[in-house]
C-alpha cells in the first residue's frame, strides 16, 4: 500500500509540473494559441546576426514584444482568409524558393571553407605577376589625333598639363585630377599606353600621340618605385572573400551545365 501511495503521488507531481513546463516553453498565449520561446530565439539570432546589435535584456523585451504582435497579426490573417488567396500562395511559392536557395548555397560554403593557406596562395600569386615597379602617370585622352598634337604644342609652349587635361581629357575620372592616375601596374594599362608610359624618363612627356582603343592619349610620367603590396594579413580576409564568391560562382554553373533543360539562357 505505501509503494503504490508513493507511486501515486510522484504521478500526481509529475502531472501538476506538466503544465508548468509546458509554458516554460512559451512566452505566451493569443487568444488561447501558445507563442513558442524558440521564436524568440530565432529572431535574435536574425538580428544580432549582422553584428549591428548585441544582445541585452533591452533587445530581448523588444524581440519578445515583436513575436507576441506577429501572433496577434497572423491569427487576424488567418481569420481573414488571407493564407488562401492567390497572392498569399505565390508569395509563399517565392519565399520557399529564397530559402531553399538560401540554404543550399550556405550549405556549400560550409562544406568548402576556405583556408589560410588558400588565401595565402592566391596573395603569394597575385604578388608575383605584379612585382616590378609602379608608375605614376598623367594622361590628358581626345578623340582626335590632330587635337592630341595641338594639346602636346601647347604643353610644349608651357601650358600646364594639369589644366588642359581637367578642360580637355574624356578621361573624367582622372581629368578632375589634372589627369592623374596614381601609382599602378603597367599591366593595369592597355598595352599601347603601358609601352609607351615606360619608355619615358621620370618628368618626360612623350612627343607624339599615343593611339589606344581609347582615343589618343598624351602621357606624362611623374614617379616610378618599387611595386608595393600590403601585408597578407592586412588582406587576408578580402581575399577569401572573393575566392569564396570564385567558388561559389563555379559551383552555381556547374549545377546549371548538369541540370537537363530545354532553356537557353540569354547570358
Amino acid at each position: 500500500m505505501k509503494k503504490f501511495a508513493l507511486a501515486a503521488v510522484v504521478a500526481a507531481t509529475i502531472t501538476a509540473l506538466l503544465p508548468a513546463a509546458a509554458t516554460a516553453q512559451n512566452i505566451a498565449t493569443v487568444n488561447g494559441k501558445p507563442v513558442p520561446k524558440a521564436r524568440v530565439e530565432t529572431l535574435i539570432q536574425q538580428v544580432t546576426k549582422s553584428g549591428q546589435q548585441v544582445r541585452s535584456p533591452e533587445l530581448e523585451a523588444q524581440v519578445k514584444d515583436e513575436v507576441v504582435r506577429r501572433e496577434i497579426f497572423m491569427q487576424a490573417a488567418e481569420q481573414r482568409g488571407v493564407p488562401q488567396t492567390a497572392d498569399f500562395k505565390a508569395q509563399m511559392d517565392l519565399a520557399r524558393q529564397m530559402l531553399l536557395i538560401r540554404g543550399l548555397m550556405e550549405d556549400f560554403r560550409t562544406k568548402n571553407p576556405v583556408s589560410d593557406a588558400d588565401a595565402q596562395a592566391e596573395y603569394d600569386k597575385f604578388k608575383a605577376t605584379n612585382s616590378g615597379q609602379e608608375y605614376r602617370a598623367r594622361h590628358i585622352l581626345v578623340e582626335k589625333e590632330e587635337d592630341a598634337k595641338a594639346l602636346i604644342a601647347q604643353i610644349k609652349a608651357g601650358a600646364s598639363f594639369e589644366e588642359l587635361a581637367k578642360k580637355n581629357s574624356k578621361d573624367t575620372g582622372s581629368a578632375q585630377n589634372g589627369g592623374d592616375l596614381d601609382f599602378a601596374n603597367p599591366n593595369n594599362f592597355v598595352p599601347e599606353f603601358s609601352k609607351a608610359m615606360t619608355a619615358l624618363q621620370k618628368g618626360e612627356m612623350t612627343q607624339e600621340p599615343v593611339k589606344s582603343q581609347f582615343g589618343y592619349h598624351i602621357i606624362k610620367l611623374e614617379d616610378v618605385r618599387p611595386a608595393t603590396f600590403p601585408a597578407f594579413d592586412d588582406v587576408k580576409a578580402q581575399i577569401k572573400q572573393r575566392i569564396e564568391q570564385q567558388k561559389m560562382a563555379e559551383f552555381q554553373d556547374s549545377l546549371i551545365k548538369k541540370a537537363k533543360t530545354d532553356y537557353t539562357f540569354t547570358k
